[in-house]
């Protein structure tokens, strides 16, 4: 029998341990960076929503004040549109309220500017294609004003 403990029996049992303890200090450390790396997407993420909804805020304003009583006045005047007379009401038996009268005329007010016509591009074929005219803002190609969003409550 050998005099002392046998250092042979140790060894493997030492180098599994240090295996163990590295291992787990180098999953930490990529759980860890993993988790910073989120960190710094959040943030990133956080930065964006603070910007997007100040523009839907700057957004909202603009439509917010298209919508006021002086704005509506004046888009309504370059309409050509005027104010109403005092108005009149009909009862359920046929009976007329009030004094129906007349709107005053409009107030002359020069055209809008015409576009003007298509003018022709050349092709890389050689031949010429129109190109389309640029329509003014706010109005549809067809002349007549753009679609506004509703005013109905709980927007």
């Amino acid at each position: 029998m050998p005099a002392g403990p046998s250092t042979a029996a140790r060894t493997p049992f030492v180098l599994l341990v240090v295996v163990l303890l590295g291992g787990g200090l180098i999953t930490l450390l990529l759980l860890n960076s993993a988790l910073n790396e989120g960190s710094f997407e959040l943030s990133k993420l956080k930065k964006r929503t603070t910007e997007l909804t100040d523009e839907q805020q700057a957004l909202q304003h603009d439509v917010d004040a298209s919508f006021e009583p002086e704005a509506l006045a004046r888009r309504a005047r370059e309409l050509g549109m005027v104010p109403g007379g005092s108005p009149a009401f009909l009862d359920p038996d046929g009976k007329v309220r009030g004094v129906p009268s007349k709107a005053a005329p409009a107030p002359v007010v020069a055209p809008p500017p015409s576009t003007p016509a298509p003018t022709p591009t050349p092709t890389p074929t050689g031949t010429a294609a129109a190109t389309p005219a640029p329509t003014p803002t706010g109005s549809t190609p067809f002349g007549t004003p753009a679609a506004q969003p509703s005013t109905s409550p709980g927007r």
